[in-house]
């Protein structure tokens, strides 16, 4: 694979990854715009980390045309949520901020839906369903 393909792959994981961590770095998030809903912020985390898994799919598949492997997929909700883990670690040390679990699930549950719905996509595609 060339260079510039391998970055033009790769790239979309590293900015998603960047913009994680630069929204993990701030003290003082800004109010996020779901008044009334409760546990807005974990649909936003639900959010982040299905974008990460699907760029990160991407990349391993070598492009959307490309087969999505089932290994591909798997691999791709553990490096999602692994980062998530690694996220609140980092936003511990952080203040005020502090590490949720229920952050990290919300990141593994985003990882997954993206993560599944690629690859049934797939599948359905391949058997005519």
């Amino acid at each position: 694979m060339s260079r510039g393909r391998a970055l033009s792959l790769w790239a979309p994981v590293v900015l998603n990854m960047a913009l994680i961590f630069g929204l993990s770095s701030v003290a003082q998030p800004p109010e996020l715009p779901g008044p009334g809903i409760e546990y807005f912020d974990k649909y936003v985390h639900v959010i982040l980390y299905a974008g990460l898994s699907a760029w990160f799919i991407r990349a391993r598949a070598g492009g959307w045309s490309r087969r999505i492997t089932l290994g591909a997929a798997l691999t791709a909700v553990i490096f999602s949520t692994a980062y998530g883990v690694t996220d609140e670690l980092h936003q511990y040390f952080v203040p005020p901020r502090q590490s949720d679990a229920l952050d990290v699930a919300a990141d593994a549950i985003g990882a997954t839906l993206a993560a599944g719905l690629l690859y049934a996509g797939i599948i359905r595609t391949r058997h005519g369903l």
